[in-house]
């Protein structure tokens, strides 16, 4: 009887079971090569972890074109005006900026976000992780995910933006509907969630900001008003692009790092049990390893200013470009033994923060949540184990467990 080869898995990022476990197919990307154009998103896919490095620090790319080009002039449809609200937000904040402008705004943001403030809330962090786990314990398990991933990060962010305790419940809420956009090809519905989203959470920091222009606090919306009020040119719309793109990056990667985590940790018993065994002689290299090994942000895009050549494939200007950190992540050119888990993996150069110039400026902090979530449970759930199969949600770009069910 004849066989015949199994056909190389397909690179789908709509397909639930591409979404549950893309490793197969960014393999069979890396060994086709190292440029791959995506008709379906109109994107060229790059797979390996060299060419992701160099094309994040490659001036001739950009989170934006028009600091140089109209939309006509780059062959793109400008948005539709319903959408506004939404790109006006989206486009003042750091991540989608080019130097100058980038430039000025992380100058100024880092000012108010530096390590002393993360430093600072160390405390807090390790408190509210605690207080959490003690409560999960307590009701013998449930959701990982809702009632530990989730909570933490908002209400880490929510503390240091100075945001109310009262006012907490809809930040995640307008976080999910903002970051909805960031998918591949989002649809009507999608866009309306992210553009109402916008609209609230816009108007409710505009009034967050009048408040601590007339009170000021030691939180970090007070640290942006100073900069603004001492003249250093940080607009009120850029405030609150700033606050929105903290707690969008601030939380998501965090809660989708914990439920990742947490189910490659199940999936690997015996790196688990080495964790155990001496969780705070490993949780610094086991956070990053982690990160690594199923990223939260799968995909980066940037737009070609000028024509660049990947492997000997010309990618014209106008064109867009997706960077694939989780293919990148798990390259065996870069990281030997990519698909397994080793905690105690030293030389850990992952593309989960991203880099170059967009380097995630909240990365200390996002590594003091993680370790803290990590180490309670460790601690006070020595047994937490699976109960059911995990549900992942439907996104690809930001990738995550929509729950998962534990026993401690």
């Amino acid at each position: 009887m004849s066989s015949s080869a199994a056909p190389a898995p397909v690179f789908d990022p709509w397909q639930p079971s591409f979404v549950a476990d893309p490793y197969p197919a960014y393999a069979a990307l890396r060994e086709r090569g190292r440029a791959h154009y995506f008709e379906a998103s109109r994107q060229w896919l790059i797979p390996r972890h060299e060419d992701v490095r160099v094309l994040l620090r490659d001036r001739r790319l950009g989170r934006t074109y028009l600091h140089r080009f109209s939309h006509e002039e780059f062959g793109r449809t400008a948005p539709p005006p319903e959408h506004e609200p939404f790109h006006t937000l989206n486009g003042h904040g750091m991540l989608d900026l080019e130097p100058p402008d980038h430039t000025r705004l992380r100058r100024l943001v880092s000012k108010a976000f530096t390590p002393r403030t993360v430093e600072r809330l160390a405390p807090v962090v390790e408190r509210l992780a605690d207080e959490l786990v003690e409560a999960f314990v307590a009701e013998g398990g449930g959701d990982l995910v809702a009632a530990v991933a989730e909570p933490l990060p908002v209400a880490v962010i929510a503390e240091m933006l100075g945001i109310p305790p009262a006012d907490r419940a809809q930040l995640r809420p307008w976080s999910a509907d903002i970051c909805g956009m960031f998918e591949l090809n989002p649809g009507d519905e999608a866009a309306r969630r992210a553009v109402r989203a916008s609209v609230e959470f816009s108007e409710y920091l505009r009034e967050l900001i009048a408040a601590r222009r007339r009170n000021p606090g030691e939180d970090l919306i007070s640290g942006l008003v100073a900069a603004y009020d001492e003249g250093d040119r940080l607009t009120e719309q850029e405030m609150i692009s700033t606050c929105v793109l903290l707690l969008n990056a601030g939380h998501e990667a965090t809660v989708n790092s914990t439920g990742n985590g947490w189910l490659a940790l199940f999936r690997h018993p015996d790196q688990l049990a080495l964790l155990r065994s001496d969780p705070d002689a490993l949780l610094p290299t086991a956070v990053d390893e982690l990160l690594r090994y199923d990223t939260p942000l799968q995909l980066f895009e940037r737009w070609v200013l000028d024509d660049i050549e990947v492997g000997g494939t010309v990618i014209p200007r106008g064109s867009e470009v997706a960077l694939l950190f989780g293919s990148a992540n798990r390259d065996p050119e870069r990281f030997p033994d990519p698909d397994r888990l080793d905690l105690s993996r030293t030389d850990n150069a992952h593309f989960s923060f991203g880099g170059g110039i967009h380097y995630c400026l909240g990365a200390p902090l996002a590594r003091l949540e993680l370790a803290a979530s990590f180490g309670a449970l460790l601690r006070r759930a020595p047994g937490l184990r699976p109960a059911a199969e995990p549900r992942w949600n439907p996104g690809f770009v930001i990738r995550g467990l929509q729950e998962l069910l534990v026993e401690v």
